[in-house]
């Protein structure tokens, strides 16, 4: 079964961000395009990794339109003990929720029941709180910030264009496809 298209569940969750802590609820996302970045779990080793190449890319998601939210099953306190203490972390400027029990893992479907932790997911989630697309990877496999921000420039371009298309390795600027007769067989 597919989570294309899906709409999000109320929730209510605290998260760490540039010295605070606070809440997140489904009503803070509506209207905004949005990316939950899963990972297994702090002080950790691909973790960091993933992180800190997300947060080198940040502000071109957020000029592009998204908000990052990374999530794991730490609490947001242990969120803010990683960020006092890595080099990497610290880097971080977007939201980091602290999904202790598990409800926001469990509603984009990549909780590891017997790890108590996260698979490494990436959503891509419209205004309306629906998700586009999304990339669910085994805990090892990290995965690339320029490739989401990518496909998230590409979610949010046909929505904004409706009838019109993304090829393979579409980059912002770049040629799109409107599907019709007159491409048939002709790609």
């Amino acid at each position: 079964m597919s989570l294309i298209g899906k709409k999000l569940d109320d929730f209510k969750i605290e998260y760490y961000q540039n010295e605070e802590f606070k809440t997140l609820t489904l009503n803070d996302i509506m209207g905004k395009w949005s990316i939950f970045f899963f990972y297994p779990g702090d002080f950790t080793f691909v973790c960091p990794t993933e992180l800190g190449d997300v947060a080198d890319h940040y502000e071109e998601f957020q000029k592009a339109g998204f908000e990052i939210y990374s999530v794991s099953t730490d609490s947001h306190f242990v969120h803010k003990a990683w960020h006092d203490t890595s080099e990497t972390i610290k880097k971080i400027k977007y939201p980091m929720l602290g999904d202790r029990n598990a409800i926001i893992a469990k509603m984009f479907e990549v909780y590891k029941e017997d790890e108590g932790a996260a698979y490494r997911g990436s959503f891509i989630v419209n205004p309306d709180g629906e998700i586009m697309a999304y990339e669910i990877n085994e805990m090892g496999i990290g995965r690339d910030a320029k490739d989401l921000l990518r496909r998230a420039k590409a979610a949010k371009f046909i929505t904004e264009n409706p009838g019109l298309v993304c090829p393979a390795h579409w980059e912002e600027g770049k040629e799109t496809l409107k599907p019709g007769l007159d491409l048939v067989g002709k790609i």
